[in-house]
């Protein structure tokens, strides 16, 4: 039996709607798209929904869990949103908020811009700090990390875009010169 798989899933004020090959979850924020794996039953009891197995075979049992996991992502993503949050060290490093997504200066010779893609809402506060929002899980974390890529926090200073509440491990410097 898998732990995760059999879960119930609340819907909130999200819809659910099977098709053959993937699911449909609609809610406030947007709508996304589930695959539809085989060898489960998808029931929605009074805005429950709940995984079942087809089959007793014990291989189903990761996928069981996998399955249920990007459904409850979709519903909660539709339902409330995502975000993920991002700090800036440096000095002089700093973001601004563009027509089209972010202006970085992050110690380049020129100024990095940033687009976002659809669904996806980058804000700045404190002109160090990045927010990035949106309803689908897995693009909301890409972004972040395409942001992160940009300038990677190096061991020594720990300057860099690094995500809030990360601990960059650190380095001892050169010792100085020795002495002959």
């Amino acid at each position: 039996m898998s732990r995760i798989g059999k879960l119930p899933i609340k819907l909130n004020n999200a819809k659910i709607e099977v098709k053959p090959d993937v699911i449909i979850v609609s809610g406030p924020k947007g709508t996304l798209e589930v695959p539809f794996f085989k060898n489960f039953n998808l029931d929605v009891v009074n805005g429950i929904a709940t995984i079942t197995k087809k089959k007793n075979i014990d291989t189903l049992n990761a996928v069981w869990g996998l399955f249920r996991s990007l459904l409850a992502n979709a519903v909660i993503g539709v339902v409330d949103g995502y975000e993920k949050r991002l700090e800036m060290v440096g000095v002089g490093y700093r973001a601004q908020k563009s027509t089209k997504g972010l202006n970085l200066n992050v110690g380049l010779s020129h100024v990095v811009e940033f687009d976002a893609p659809d669904g996806i809402t980058l804000d700045v506060e404190d002109n160090t700090k990045i927010i990035v929002r949106g309803f689908d899980k897995q693009k909301v974390g890409h972004v972040a990390a395409q942001i992160r890529k940009i300038r990677v926090p190096e061991p020594y200073k720990g300057k860099g875009i690094k995500y809030a509440g990360e601990r960059i491990r650190r380095k001892a410097g050169k010792a100085g010169k020795a002495s002959e």
